[in-house]
Formats: structure tokens, C-alpha cells, sequence
């Protein structure tokens, strides 16, 4: 039985972390209502404590569980041990890990959608729809690609990474204090770098977001591009706004009303490039023509960007290492309640379909009244009224 003992506490770890997600899926309103604003607070705290250490606390803390791993290896073969029994305990190590998570963060998966948060209302959308949609940010993106600094070979040429994790909250705290979203009233403590940037990079990994440190962090060698917006994305996890739809739909938010113009190109550069895949995704003659005349109107800053943001990860990425990194992080957020896996990283375009219909497109949309005449017949019935008329 002794041998087994490590098998059955990680069998007593996944079990409480099982009813948790069980409990998650339920009550998926209780959870709305309590779960996140108190785990916002939890990050608050968290986020403050680390950020006393500028590297990432919870690579140290991999790095220091590696070791003692390694460690218990040698003292298997030294002294042993049965490795059917270590195995149950290394096991269970990694059992109570994920429960831990799964308390102190990831339940955030089964709270509501941040669309709801915001009274935003999420509906079909057609062909003609997305198009201006695209085309919206297409123009903002154009013009916004003039007024970032560039090198002699036109690239961007943003802050350091420094500079702009400093002011990457900014456009939070905007959309908490003068737009009343109080969903982003959460923890705007600068980003960290992530430590080991190569082997992120060759993954295709951009940032990462651990909830028992309340660590928010980025990796610094993406394309400028990308920076703020990825920067905003992983504050936007540590504001237990756990969806990648809706992580994304929240730093191209913060970016938009960002004081900073790198963020604001940042935001609408992503934005653009996630309809206009959304759109040349459809496989029609009408969403191809559609798509076509899109690409014309995009000007040469932005296609160059553009190039430049794709030449990046195709140059960088590992395939095999890409490929184990999107099967782990599909298969964590769809066990984690995530029904989309990775694809919800490209779903942030139907909301950012509707957010352009509802704030930009209706209240353009003027209707012209007639003053109100009380003697008009075509707008008062004066049928029964003596001399009427």
C-alpha cells in the first residue's frame, strides 16, 4: 500500500480540483458574482508582493522544482527507491500544483463574459458588416503607423520594455475611472520579462500570465508591433479576465484610449489583423473580393509592419516546439473550460465586429425629425376635434 500512497493523495488533489471545475460549470452566476472580484484581490496582493523581484518568481520557483526533481532522481537510484512509489509523489506534487491554480485563479474561466461586463451586445454579424468593420481599423491603423518613431529601414521603433510596462495600466485605469468599466479595476503592476525569451520565442509564445504569483509577464522579443498590445493582454489575465477572446478584446480597449501612440497603434494594428484573418478566412467569391479591396487600402507603413510581424514568427518558430506548445495550451484551456482551445484567440473579431456597430456605426446613424406640429394632421389625429382644421 505504501507504494501506492502518492498515487492516492494525487487522486485526492484531483478529485477537489475536479468538483471545483464541476462547481464552476454549475453555478457558473455565483461564480460570476463572488469568484472574480475576490481572486482580483488576491491578485492585487500577489502582484504586489512579487513585484518586489524583477525577474519572474514563478521560474525560480519552476527552476528550484526541477531541481529538487532531479535531485529525488539521483536519490532513487542511490538509495533504491522504489520508482513506481516516486512517481506517485511526483505525481502528486504536480496535483496539488494545478488545484492550487484552479483556486486561486483558474475558475475564472467559468465566469461571465466580459462582453456582459460591459453591456455589450454579442450577435451574428454579415459579410458587409465585417468589411466595414475591418476597413475601421484598417484606416486607424494607417493613420496611426505615421506617428510612431522608425529606424533608417522604416521599421517601428518603440520604448524599451522598461518605458512601456510603466505606463501599460494606463489605459485600464482609464476604462475603470472614466468609462465606469469596473471589470478593469484591477492590479496595473508593470509586466515582467520572461526569463528564458528563446525557447518562448521558437514556441510562439508571447506572454504568460501564473496566478499563484500574480505575475504578469512577456516575452521582450516580439515584434514592437505586437509589444503593448501583449503587454495589455497579460494585465488583462491578471484582472482574472481569463478568456482569450476576451483578453484580447480588453487590451485593444486599453490600448485605444492609451495616452501613448505606440499603444494605440499596437491596439489597432492587432485589432486589423485579426478581422482582416477573420474575413479572408471565408471561403467565398464575395468575402474574397471584400478581402481584396481591404488589402488595397492598406498603406505601405502598415503593410510593411504587416510584413515584418509575419517574417518575425515564421523566422523564429520551431515547428516541433510550436506544435507541443499549442497542443499543451489547446489542451489546458479546453480541460480548463475553454471550449475553443486556441482558437479563442481569433473569436476576440466578433466582438470587435459588434463593438464597432454599437460605439461607432449607431451613433453615427442621425435620423432627421420634423418639429413637432400640434395642428399637423400626419402627426396628431385631430378626427372628433370641433373646427379642426
Amino acid at each position: 500500500m505504501k507504494y501506492w500512497f502518492g498515487y492516492l493523495v494525487a487522486a485526492i488533489f484531483g478529485g477537489i480540483t475536479w468538483v471545483m471545475m464541476q462547481f464552476g460549470q454549475r453555478f457558473a452566476t455565483l461564480v460570476d458574482m463572488v469568484y472574480p472580484y475576490v481572486i482580483r484581490t488576491l491578485q492585487n496582493y500577489l502582484a504586489e508582493w512579487t513585484s518586489a523581484v524583477d525577474y519572474p518568481l514563478w521560474q525560480l520557483l519552476a527552476v528550484a522544482l526541477g531541481a529538487l526533481i532531479l535531485a529525488s532522481i539521483v536519490l532513487m537510484i542511490v538509495l533504491k527507491w522504489n520508482p513506481i512509489q516516486w512517481a506517485g509523489w511526483v505525481l502528486a506534487v504536480f496535483s496539488c500544483i494545478y488545484m492550487l491554480h484552479t483556486m486561486c485563479w483558474g475558475l475564472n474561466y467559468y465566469a461571465g463574459d466580459l462582453a456582459d461586463d460591459m453591456r455589450l451586445e454579442v450577435s451574428s454579424y454579415n459579410l458587409e458588416e465585417l468589411t466595414e468593420a475591418t476597413e475601421y481599423y484598417r484606416d486607424l491603423a494607417n493613420a496611426l503607423a505615421s506617428t510612431v518613431n522608425r529606424d533608417a529601414n522604416g521599421n517601428v521603433e518603440f520604448a524599451d520594455f522598461e518605458t512601456l510596462a510603466q505606463t501599460a495600466g494606463e489605459g485600464f485605469q482609464v476604462l475603470t475611472y472614466e468609462y465606469s468599466y469596473s471589470v478593469f479595476a484591477g492590479s496595473t503592476v508593470p509586466v515582467k520579462k520572461l526569463g528564458w525569451a528563446d525557447m518562448y520565442t521558437s514556441m510562439g509564445i508571447t506572454g504568460v500570465t501564473f496566478g499563484l504569483t500574480g505575475e504578469a509577464c512577456v516575452n521582450s522579443q516580439i515584434p514592437d508591433t505586437t509589444l503593448p498590445f501583449t503587454m495589455c493582454h497579460e494585465i488583462a489575465h491578471r484582472m482574472c479576465i481569463a478568456q482569450e477572446r476576451d483578453a484580447n478584446f480588453a487590451a485593444f480597449l486599453a490600448c485605444s484610449v492609451h495616452s501613448d501612440p505606440e499603444f494605440q497603434y499596437s491596439g489597432y494594428f492587432m485589432a486589423f489583423r485579426y478581422c482582416y484573418s477573420a474575413l479572408s478566412s471565408i471561403n467565398s467569391q464575395s468575402a474574397a473580393a471584400a478581402a481584396a479591396r481591404v488589402s488595397d487600402g492598406i498603406s505601405d507603413l502598415l503593410k510593411h509592419d504587416m510584413n515584418a510581424y509575419s517574417s518575425f514568427f515564421s523566422s523564429h518558430k520551431d515547428a516541433a516546439a510550436t506544435n507541443l506548445a499549442n497542443t499543451a495550451n489547446d489542451t489546458y484551456l479546453k480541460v480548463s473550460g475553454n471550449e475553443s482551445g486556441i482558437n479563442s484567440y481569433g473569436e476576440v473579431c466578433d466582438l470587435l465586429v459588434n463593438w464597432h456597430i454599437q460605439t461607432v456605426v449607431l451613433p453615427s446613424i442621425t435620423v432627421e425629425e420634423s418639429p413637432f406640429d400640434p395642428f399637423d394632421e400626419d402627426q396628431v389625429d385631430l378626427s372628433g376635434i370641433v373646427n379642426a382644421g
